[in-house]
């Protein structure tokens, strides 16, 4: 029986590689100038840093993957990635400075939901967690990140849709009004909605199967709930980004896919081609009661993730390329079995010198390895005969011109680091 990849998974294969490096390494030069650092956790945490009895979102309750361990331990492969970061930042005690701890994350996590285009049971995120404090000014400046970040991709037509969940006074109003609308219709929503009403009524908003029901069309939004205090929070939040001249727009109804959120939610989207209105490409929020949930102290954060899949798919439908493939500077050709080892020694030598080099191992003929020196885009090709071996030579061909010349072997990092300096 052939082996096939799990449904839901995919490979990167070598050939796309170098987009996933590429994107990578854009992530960690745009946060390092907001200074953050990168934190790494586990991809599998105890069960019960996300099923928590606050949290009653599809994602927790239904897309997990759980498991017990050989020692009867329950544990769940990482769904996302924030309570992951915030149980780190309890366990290890990081609150005790007093400061703010701004990180960063970027890895695989794991849902069991239907699987689609750019939608994987397993997928990586990179996610910011700015946690300590709560104040407008940083819940402006985790969104600004994410436009920011959005738009030196190259993306166009970036926009903000933002909007408040306000405090837990102004929460548990919305969540009683929600209630109170809803009841008379309960009937005529899905199994889950109907138990959703009772537990949180919020998660009815953002129901698959009811989302255009017309009781969830007409619900009201948090905004028509809020008290004098959340009101002014937000007003200081859009304050702020209206200071930095970003494009945003209020989103009455949104908010965002977990339970953990308070105050300020939002979502990022650019116009990309082909995507339709599902041009979502992240988002996130605040939240308050993560941090002592996990058993810290009472502090909240503000954090937001994006797939790197949606990234990338949406790089390529706007044909943007981050960076091209690595192209190899020298290839090196040999005719013989004795002069191979001539060439491991060359190789090593360019490569003392940070020269990208490589050379056929599959003993193809000179032919064969032409094709494939070509293929990698060869900058010099070195080419080592017997003849020129044994006149303590090798042929070195410039791609680009056609010029080749011979150097001897003991001269050809030199003569390689002169033409690449010029």
């Amino acid at each position: 029986m052939a082996a096939n990849r799990v449904k839901g998974t995919y490979d990167v294969l070598p050939s796309e590689s170098y987009k996933w490096v590429a994107l990578e390494t854009k992530i960690r030069e745009i946060l390092s100038l907001y200074n953050l650092k990168e934190i790494r956790t586990p991809m599998m945490e105890y069960s019960n840093v996300f099923h928590r009895d606050s949290e009653g979102s599809d994602m927790v309750t239904k897309e997990t993957y759980d498991f017990v361990d050989r020692s009867n331990r329950a544990l769940t492969l990482r769904p996302e990635g924030t309570a992951g970061v915030i149980r780190s930042y309890v366990e290890n005690k990081l609150y005790a400075s007093q400061e703010l701890e701004k990180v960063y994350y970027i890895g695989p996590n794991f849902r069991y939901e239907r699987p689609g285009k750019g939608r994987y049971r397993q997928f990586s995120q990179f996610g910011v967690e700015a946690i300590g404090t709560v104040d407008p000014a940083l819940d402006a400046e985790m969104i600004i990140l994410a436009y920011d970040f959005i738009k030196r991709l190259g993306l166009k037509g970036v926009k903000v849709r933002v909007n408040t969940l306000g405090d837990q006074e102004s929460r548990d109003r919305y969540q009683e009004a929600l209630v109170k609308h809803f009841t008379p219709h309960i009937h005529e929503l899905c199994e889950d909605c109907k138990n959703r009403i009772d537990k949180n009524p919020l998660r009815i908003l953002d129901c698959k199967i009811d989302y255009k029901h017309e009781s969830v069309i007409n619900a009201p939004t948090p905004l028509d709930l809020l008290n004098d205090a959340s009101r002014a929070y937000f007003d200081e939040v859009k304050s702020h980004l209206e200071m930095c001249g970003i494009d945003y727009v209020i989103a009455p109804k949104l908010v965002r896919g977990l339970d953990y959120y308070s105050h300020t939610v939002f979502e990022i989207e650019a116009d990309i081609k082909g995507f339709g209105a599902a041009n979502v490409l992240g988002g996130g929020g605040r939240y308050q009661k993560l941090v002592s949930e996990l058993g810290g102290p009472d502090l909240g954060g503000i954090g937001f993730a994006f797939g790197m899949e949606r990234l990338l798919m949406a790089l390529e439908a706007n044909h943007i390329e981050l960076n091209e493939d690595v192209e190899v500077d020298c290839f090196v050709i040999t005719f013989s079995k004795e002069l191979k080892k001539i060439g491991t020694k060359i190789l090593y030598d360019l490569r003392q010198e940070n020269f990208v080099s490589d050379m056929n191992y599959t003993a193809k003929s000179f032919k064969g390895q032409l094709k494939q020196a070509l293929r990698f885009n060869s900058k010099y090709l070195i080419i080592l005969g017997d003849e020129e071996y044994a006149r303590g030579v090798v042929g070195i061909k410039d791609t680009k011109t056609e010029i080749q010349e011979e150097i001897k072997i003991e001269n050809i990092t030199a003569y390689i680091k002169k033409k690449m300096e010029k």
